[in-house]
């Protein structure tokens, strides 16, 4: 090809005599690249002379490579097209630049060599299409997928290299990703000798960031490649190029001109496509030069006629965040990349500290990574999937694009059919609750390990509520989609999707019901056995939480706080004493059997009071509150029913040592704190403990929390960002927060390891800001308990609203009838 070249001949016209001599139709994935005098590969660009710019053209050795990676694969037409991104895929492996886990790696070398021999000669053909296409599913799916890694350093000197992707600009140490600036935060990407410099929007914390790179040619090399990738997976139409000074020129001469094929393919129709792709090979073979614009920007794209301004941008910003439709789909991208950090801590934090035990069965590890990495995978995908949805959503496109790009239904109802396939991962994450407490109860080691790993901050929540957590996300996705079908008038485009991914769910969530409440009352038991000293045997079948929260019992010195569990059949109550342990002490169990409740604040002249009697003795307590008393005499009453009913003996459950103390309880918590510690010896107390458990909190908040109240925290669970504002700050600070098990969780952004800070509800109330606080902003609500004021905003009046509901879900505990009489609001 070289003879045939002139020497003003362009880069454009050399690739697409390369493309025409492939036959190959989506060219513009691609492009050509050459060792330059520095021992650099660079890009061949398409509008450089080639004679010029290679150095020594006769002997230098271009090399055809994948030039731009999508997101989905399976946008890709031609299996010409799929085999030559699995070669690169191949290259890239052996090369050492598709850097991935052991096991991911022998999948992929699996794929390949099945493609390479195959099972039967006569069919090797047809395995080999088949083998390309799943070795494109694995490999899409790594992180280091088509991510090509650029030296640099930050402002304090800390090697980085920086890669460039579809969705923006990302930063890694090593090869892991420690940041990313996605193209919506990006206002400018520019160099200045061996700078790069990347300027955020206002809204970012940050204004301008800094990067130092080896030299100036690779600096500018980089912010070259950004720029194509920012034009080919964001621009609408190809960059008019502006005409050159004639006397002298300012800043670089590089626009990038190519055709933006990833969009066409995901917003055409095929019809539209494939008249596109006909005249892209037409016009290969009348005229390789291109002179007129791409036959692949469609007229339907070209309709606006002007840049995007960042004004422009902003306004489609706001008019998003008017759209419910948009909004939803934001919360659920916000949610999913939470449970996925959350399934992450499972399948690589979790199992990397169980691989380091001897102790730990190998069939729990196998149970556990069976369970979990499919799942783990399956929503890796889906994220990507969304995040390049509402990258698209964002962006600028007229009506007819709207339709395609503006739903949501077609990636849920793929996403929930995938997720039927993985139905036995999702049963089996009940056995693994069971597995794991099994484990712990065989071996003390293990059982440390696991309190030890909890006590982590990254394990912000229970360890087995992250192992349910595939179950509550089900839960979820339901509440996403019954929204969206509400929303949708049954003729909109998207209504069909939703509504059958939304009966797809509820099939399976109806199937998966019945588990999730055993296992859920289950996981409440563990955690309650870890807080109580002085029971035994209460994680059993067929044994029922109702209700764990705090009443002051009347004795010879007053009222005094207690902490009552009520489990169906038996009532306890306890103290918390000042430990090392952190764990309540059980002092007496109650049989419901036979019990009476009476109020009884006349009797006694105590607000809020009533009193047990069961086996002629009484017992008098008083609650905080008149509801809370209420609350508590219907739970009461309902187990005291559910007890007659079962006409049965009631389980002993204080062990030995406290069921000979029980009767003469002393009336001091001093004194009971230290019978704790001599009844428990050398058991516990070297033993740490969760401090923030729901029963801690409702200890020192002076509340109470019911069944049904954690049925309607499971549902209630929400991840966002918030501005935050104490009461006597001047500013907003803007913070990625984290809404499960009755807390809020606060992180810096969504990609933090850990929460910096936690603010438990219970307790708490909240309203809207009152003009006379002087909050003058719009979508603010107050968090207030005792002395403590906190305010939070939201972007958007769907959030607000949101934001509310979820947090009211956790201020205010439910009664048994506003639970049956409940409507979730449109």
């Amino acid at each position: 090809i070289w003879q045939h070249l002139r020497f003003k001949t362009s880069g454009r016209v050399l690739f697409e005599t390369v493309c025409l001599h492939l036959n190959l139709i989506e060219g513009d994935y691609f492009g050509l690249e050459f060792q330059s005098s520095h021992r650099k590969m660079v890009s061949l660009y398409k509008c450089n002379p080639c004679m010029r710019v290679c150095p020594g053209p006769k002997h230098t050795v271009l090399r055809f490579v994948v030039k731009f990676f999508p997101p989905d694969h399976t946008v890709l037409l031609e299996e010409l097209t799929r085999y030559l991104f699995a070669l690169q895929v191949r290259q890239d492996l052996a090369s050492g630049r598709l850097t991935c886990s052991d096991p991911s790696a022998a999948l992929l070398v699996s794929h390949i060599i099945q493609s390479e021999i195959g099972d039967f000669e006569e069919t090797r053909f047809s395995q080999t299409k088949h083998e390309y296409y799943r070795l494109l599913e694995v490999a899409s799916r790594l992180e280091m997928y088509g991510i090509r890694l650029h030296p640099a350093k930050d402002r304090e000197g800390t090697k980085l290299s920086l890669a460039v992707a579809h969705g923006g600009v990302l930063v890694f140490q090593g090869h892991n990703r420690i940041n990313d600036f996605n193209w919506s935060k990006i206002r400018k990407l520019s160099f200045k000798r061996r700078r790069f410099l990347v300027k955020l929007r206002q809204n970012v914390n940050q204004d301008t960031l800094e990067f130092l790179m080896a030299s100036r040619d690779c600096c500018k090399m980089f912010w070259k490649i950004c720029v194509e990738y920012h034009a080919f997976f964001r621009l609408f139409e190809e960059p008019r190029p502006k005409p050159k000074p004639v006397l002298f020129s300012r800043g670089s001469s590089f626009r990038f001109r190519s055709v933006l094929m990833i969009f066409i393919c995901v917003c055409l129709s095929f019809s539209e496509v494939t008249c596109a792709l006909v005249t892209l090979v037409n016009g290969h073979a009348d005229d390789c030069r291109a002179a007129t614009p791409s036959p692949l920007i469609s007229p339907m794209l070209n309709d606006t006629g002007a840049k995007r301004t960042d004004d422009e941008e902003d306004n489609r910003r706001k008019n998003c965040r008017t759209d419910k439709a948009y909004c939803i789909a934001k919360e659920l991208l916000n949610t999913e990349r939470t449970y996925l950090k959350d399934l992450e801590l499972i399948t690589v934090l979790f199992q990397k500290v169980l691989d380091k035990e001897d102790c730990v069965p190998e069939a729990l590890k196998t149970l556990l990574s069976s369970t979990y990495e499919p799942l783990h995978s399956h929503h890796t995908h889906f994220l990507q999937e969304l995040e390049e949805r509402l990258s698209l959503w964002e962006g600028q496109c007229n009506m007819q694009v709207k339709g395609e790009i503006q739903r949501l239904g077609d990636l849920l109802l793929k996403s929930v059919q995938e997720l039927k396939a993985l139905s036995a991962q999702l049963e089996m994450s009940s056995e693994c609750v069971f597995a794991l407490e099994r484990a712990c109860v065989a071996s003390c080691r293990l059982e440390c390990v696991c309190r030890e790993f909890e006590l982590q901050k990254v394990c912000y929540i229970p360890l087995n509520v992250f192992l349910l957590s595939p179950l509550h996300r089900l839960l979820h996705y339901r509440q996403i989609l019954d929204r969206l079908c509400k929303h949708y008038p049954p003729t909109h485009t998207d209504y069909s999707d939703c509504k059958a991914a939304l009966d797809d769910v509820c099939k399976l969530e109806a199937a998966l019901r019945p588990g999730l409440e055993e296992i859920e009352n289950y996981q409440k038991l563990l955690e309650l056995q870890k807080d109580l000293i002085g029971v035994e045997h209460l994680a059993v079948a067929g044994r029922q939480l109702i209700r764990l929260g705090c009443l002051s019992k009347l004795s010879g010195k007053g009222l005094q706080q207690r902490m009552f569990f009520l489990f169906n059949g038996v009532l306890l109550y306890s103290t918390r004493g000042i430990t090392s342990t952190n764990q309540f002490t059980v002092h007496r169990q109650l049989p419901l059997h036979g019990m009476t409740i009476r109020e009884s604040e006349d009797e006694w002249g105590v607000p809020h009071s009533f009193t047990l009697m069961v086996q002629q003795q009484s017992l008098v307590v008083a609650a905080r509150s008149e509801s809370e008393m209420e609350k508590w005499m219907e739970d009461l009453k309902m187990a005291v029913d559910m007890a007659e009913e079962s006409n049965g003996p009631t389980a002993d459950l204080l062990t030995a040592k406290s069921s000979g103390a029980s009767e003469v309880e002393s009336e001091d918590d001093h004194r009971g704190s230290q019978t704790s510690l001599q009844c428990n010896g050398n058991d516990s107390a070297n033993t740490r403990h969760r401090g923030n458990t729901t029963a801690h909190v409702c200890w020192h908040r002076n509340t109470s929390v019911s069944k049904l109240d954690f049925s309607i925290a499971t549902e209630n669970q929400l991840s966002g960002n918030l501005l935050r504002k104490f009461k006597n700050s001047n500013g907003w600070q803007r913070l990625w927060v984290v809404f499960t098990n009755f807390t809020l969780f606060f992180y810096k952004t969504h990609e933090d390891e850990y929460p910096l800070a936690s603010l438990p509800l219970l307790g708490y109330s909240v309203t809207h800001a009152g003009e006379s606080e002087n909050i003058h902003k719009d979508h603010v609500f107050k968090l207030h308990f005792k002395s403590h004021i906190y305010y939070f905003r939201t972007e958007s009046e769907y959030f607000f609203e949101r934001w509310m509901t979820v947090i009211r879900s956790a201020t205010a505990s439910a009664s048994r009838t506003r639970y049956l009489n409940r409507t979730e609001p449109d």
